[in-house]
């Protein structure tokens, strides 16, 4: 997944800048390594960790990021920033069964792939009949746990699958009133040292206005929540042709059995100001007493 991100940063680079050249350094990072719950690593950051300290050591010089792993509540590490962020794709999840059955065609019982708070709360909400089963490991190696009947369907991104060229596998996406996505969903983030404005001025042409908007409306949201990484929180903002902007936010119980909802729209507030407010509606519904009674 990686890798395929990184190429599509050098294809878009190429294009916009011809005969720019650019070398791949592979980081494996402890959250790639590890099985099992990502709690026990610190969350999230487990994702970013040893790419940061690649940009800040000189190893690297531009990071490349999916947004929904980078921590959101704290600042990104002192010396670095975002230079842009990608065209958003799709935000949606998507169910994989070897049968062909939708969400709603799983009879009882049905195991569902997925270490995801955010997609075991919801789906106890719409499905609970179903089960949800730890499912850890990057895209590739999770439909090799499906198909020897470690669970009977999994739930993934959908942008994930498209990356890896395997949107051949899907089912079902699932429509965002069914399963509201994570904060970031579906973009990718070019990270550099703050210093390095030459590198700054030549990615910063790849970035997408809605794209940065959406984020950092989402992102300002999860940072003033201050969820951790148990914590089942989701919401999305959708930039409008006409500059109108919106956003949606969600916070859950584990279990289901308490949902908070809140969704504005921007009007003369910018994206920031919008994340606050959502959250801030959040908070008055409960979120705080509800996240911080979670096990982190």
């Amino acid at each position: 997944m990686a890798l395929a991100q990184v190429e599509r940063v050098r294809a878009e680079l190429a294009a916009l800048h011809p005969g720019i050249a650019t070398e791949v350094v592979p980081v494996t990072t402890a959250g790639d390594r590890w099985m099992g719950d990502l709690s026990a690593l610190g969350g999230k950051g487990a994702f970013t960790k040893e790419v940061d300290a690649a940009l800040l050591a000189g190893e690297a010089d531009l990071a490349v990021h999916c947004v929904k792993d980078v921590p959101a509540d704290r600042p990104l590490p002192a010396g670095t920033v975002f230079a842009a962020f990608l065209k958003r794709d799709d935000i949606r999840d998507a169910l994989i069964h070897p049968g062909g059955l939708t969400l709603d065609a799983l009879p009882a019982g049905s195991r569902i792939g997925t270490s995801s708070v955010r997609r075991s709360a919801q789906l106890a909400v719409s499905h609970p009949q179903l089960v949800c089963v730890p499912m850890r490991g990057n895209a590739n190696r999770r439909l090799e746990k499906l198909h020897a009947g470690d669970c009977d369907a999994l739930l993934l991104a959908a942008s994930g699958l498209e990356r890896i060229g395997r949107a051949d596998v899907i089912t079902e996406i699932l429509p965002v009133e069914t399963m509201c996505p994570p904060i970031g969903a579906g973009i990718l983030a070019l990270q550099c040292r703050a210093d390095d404005t030459a590198l700054i001025e030549t990615v910063s042409a790849l970035g997408d206005p809605a794209a940065w908007r959406e984020a950092t409306a989402e992102r300002m949201f999860l940072h003033v929540l201050q969820g951790h990484c148990n914590s089942p929180i989701a919401g999305y903002a959708r930039s409008q042709p006409n500059g109108d902007l919106s956003l949606r936010g969600c916070v859950f119980t584990p279990d289901g059995k308490t949902v908070l909802n809140a969704h504005e729209w921007a009007g003369p507030l910018d994206p920031a100001t919008l994340g606050t407010s959502v959250a801030v509606t959040l908070l008055r519904q409960g979120a705080r007493e509800l996240i911080d009674a979670i096990p982190h």
